[in-house]
């Protein structure tokens, strides 16, 4: 596994330093979002506390609000921990602007509750409501609120009654969430409510980090990175094992993991989500101190191949290997390092093909080979069934032979050489 340098920041950082002492911390959060573009993670001298990204998912859709009034309760599961946090919400796949009248945050409690004497109501720019443009994102003003790496929030947003208004949702959360009717951000329980499995409006949570090297892992694909299969509310994407990993070990404990997998979602064209190529900009770039990424995507893409009168199934492996050369050129501009993962079986799914699986084994070799990457990660050889390597190992199965069952992502995970992080 070869190691590149990372680049230098595309932006001076006494920039990035000017604004952050010109704003207060109220309002902080409109410097981060411009340090976010000037590499504030990647090696260069930084202040005491780092702001960097706790947890994240990706927008994928939009879904009509039935005249609001109601609250929406996520629960997201942090993977470092902090002495301070920020939210975003994202209104990035309306097309129409979205109104919310309230924000609350607190520990979650299970079961759609919070834990007694931790909620906290949110501000952006001092005020307690906003309006989302169609297309944006916002982030809070910061709250000293200490959490805990693995807690888990109920993060609570109320959006009054409008016309016409969409929320922006990650479809495949696998974990159980609450649509209440009014306003029950305070609320210590939304008993009644409706339950749902996808996040809506919430799209990330940074932490102002304890430890000043803090940084963030960008895990960037598809629904294997998703977690799709993996069981509801047990936290068991490899992205959440892999958090696991990096927390119980010294050397990695400072470091965060962004879970920005859309199910459904190709390399090079839109569908479920914007392609990658499309999202890096949003996704990765953007997030608060992200020093690494990893990428695991393009079975969708190969499993396309191939359909008869569809132009985007006539996929190469060299057609692949672009998209990849283009990431990362694009994360080396901005200081961050690109791990590649291999791409895993998928012998006896519905979209499997001889042509296919001769596109995976190219790719495959391309992603070993040192120089691509900045390192690699076999997640190909960590779940293969030894008797027949074109397909999972069967206890590594979710039965679709596409997905990875539970053991499979800790598989995954567990097959991670966590010196590519040091």
């Amino acid at each position: 596994m070869m190691e590149r340098t990372a680049a230098e920041p595309a932006v001076p950082i006494l920039e990035c330093w000017s604004v952050w002492m010109t704003w207060t911390m109220r309002l902080g959060s409109l410097c981060l979002a411009g340090s976010m573009l000037c590499g504030v993670a990647m090696g260069a001298e930084k202040p005491a506390a780092s702001w960097v990204g706790s947890w994240g998912a990706s927008p994928s859709s939009s879904r009509v609000v039935d005249a609001g009034d109601v609250t929406y309760r996520d629960v997201v599961h942090l993977s470092v921990g902090g002495n301070a946090i920020r939210i975003k919400l994202t209104n990035e796949l309306s097309p129409a602007p979205v109104a919310i009248g309230a924000v609350h945050v607190a520990l979650s409690a299970g079961s759609g509750q919070t834990q007694p004497g931790t909620d906290h109501a949110l501000t952006f720019n001092g005020r307690a409501q906003v309006t989302i443009p169609a297309g944006a994102m916002v982030v809070s003003d910061p709250i000293p609120m200490p959490v805990a790496s693995m807690a888990d929030l109920a993060v609570s947003v109320y959006l009054p009654k409008q016309e016409q208004a969409r929320t922006t949702c990650h479809d495949l959360g696998s974990s159980t969430n609450y649509i209440a009717t009014g306003d029950a951000t305070a609320a210590a329980s939304v008993e009644g409510a409706k339950t749902v499995t996808s996040w809506c409006v919430v799209k990330g949570v940074d932490v102002q980090a304890n430890e000043k090297n803090a940084g963030a892992i960008v895990t960037y694909g598809d629904s294997i990175t998703d977690g799709a299969g993996s069981a509801l509310d047990a936290n068991h994407r490899w992205p959440n094992f892999f958090a696991e990993r990096l927390q119980a070990e010294k050397k990695t404990s400072h470091l965060a993991v962004l879970n920005e997998g859309i199910s459904g979602n190709r390399l090079l064209y839109d569908g479920a989500g914007p392609s990658a190529l499309a999202r890096l900009d949003r996704d990765v770039i953007a997030q608060s101190g992200v020093r690494y990424l990893v990428i695991l995507e393009a079975i969708n893409d190969i499993g396309r191949i191939p359909k008869e009168g569809d132009p985007e199934s006539s996929l190469t492996a060299a057609d692949v290997l672009f998209a990849y050369t283009q990431i990362i050129e694009r994360a080396h501009q901005h200081g961050i390092k690109v791990i590649g993962a291999t791409l895993t079986p998928y012998e006896g799914a519905k979209y499997f093909s001889q042509g296919g699986e001769a596109v995976r084994q190219a790719v495959n070799q391309w992603i070993r080979t040192p120089g691509n990457f900045d390192g690699f990660i076999d997640f190909d050889k960590a779940t293969q069934d030894p008797k027949n390597p074109g397909m999972y190992l069967p206890a590594d199965d979710h039965g679709d032979h596409l997905h990875p069952s539970d053991a499979g992502y800790k598989a995954m995970s567990d097959s991670i050489d966590l010196k590519l992080f040091e």
